[in-house]
């Protein structure tokens, strides 16, 4: 028994079996440091995919979102989205689509009011659409917001020349405002510059003349008169009035250039 634990003592103590236990033991710790960077080089991570082919402008569901599991270095070289609650309720953006299995992309996603044809959903029967042209300084600074009700003023003159100002239409509520590029300029963390004021008028004729639409747009295509957006405060908007004409004679004034000119908007 003595001899046996002699002899094990010799071989642990012999130089050369400490030197091959050494390169032994410094193999393992290199391959274990190896598994760890590269565990953490290629950790997989779960990502949402699609289950089907979406189209621009259609929503995103549950039912079409599965999850698959993809290099985590990929994640920091594009911008994809890793949770399902950026998905569903959001929109495929227009000029794009998801292909069936492929990753959902920042870029590729967006919320239904950022889609160009999103408004329309927000015109109740019986109005139509109406926009004109604005900038930063007749938006107040860009102080304008989707949801305030505003006054239209017109700026002409009148068959003499004489220069006529007025309030055309009070209490129209603003449905959005955009820049030249046709996005919402509050839509976003950059600065837009405002382009255009959309509204959602009246578009039937009444009794004695042309619908708020009518007025509007005939207003707008006549050279020399100018449509001047003026804001009003928080107390106007909550009192949620009737959109009507505010002046007679500036609606037959309208309507008599339209007369002139043949522009017939009922």
């Amino acid at each position: 028994m003595g001899n046996l634990i002699n002899t094990i003592k010799r071989f642990f103590t012999n130089k050369n079996t400490v030197t091959i236990f050494g390169v032994i033991a410094g193999v393992v710790v290199l391959w274990f440091f190896y598994n760890y960077r590269l565990n953490q080089a290629i950790n997989p991570t779960k990502v949402p995919i699609a289950t089907r082919t979406i189209l621009a402008t259609e929503e995103i569901t549950a039912d079409a979102i599965d999850y698959v599991e993809i290099n985590s270095a990929l994640l920091k070289k594009a911008k994809i989205i890793t949770n399902q609650s950026q998905l569903i309720g959001y929109y495929v953006n227009v000029g794009t689509s998801i292909p069936e299995g492929g990753l959902f992309y920042t870029s590729q996603v967006v919320q239904k009011k950022e889609l160009p044809n999103a408004i329309q959903d927000e015109i109740p029967e019986g109005f139509t659409l109406f926009q004109f042209n604005v900038n930063n300084t007749s938006t107040y600074g860009n102080s304008i917001y989707p949801g305030d009700r505003i006054d239209i003023y017109l700026n002409t003159t009148d068959e003499q020349g004489r220069l006529v100002f007025g309030k055309f239409i009070e209490s129209i509520e603003v449905l959005d405002v955009r820049d030249s590029q046709g996005q919402s300029v509050f839509d976003s963390s950059s600065t837009r510059t405002p382009a255009l004021l959309l509204f959602a008028v009246p578009s039937d004729p009444v009794e004695d003349g042309k619908s708020i639409f009518g007025l509007l747009e005939g207003a707008r295509r006549i050279s020399g008169i100018d449509l001047v957006p003026v804001p009003r405060n928080k107390h106007y908007t909550e009192e949620q009035n009737e959109t009507q004409v505010a002046s007679a004679d500036l609606r037959d004034l309208i309507e008599s250039k339209m007369s002139a000119l043949d522009i017939d908007i009922p």
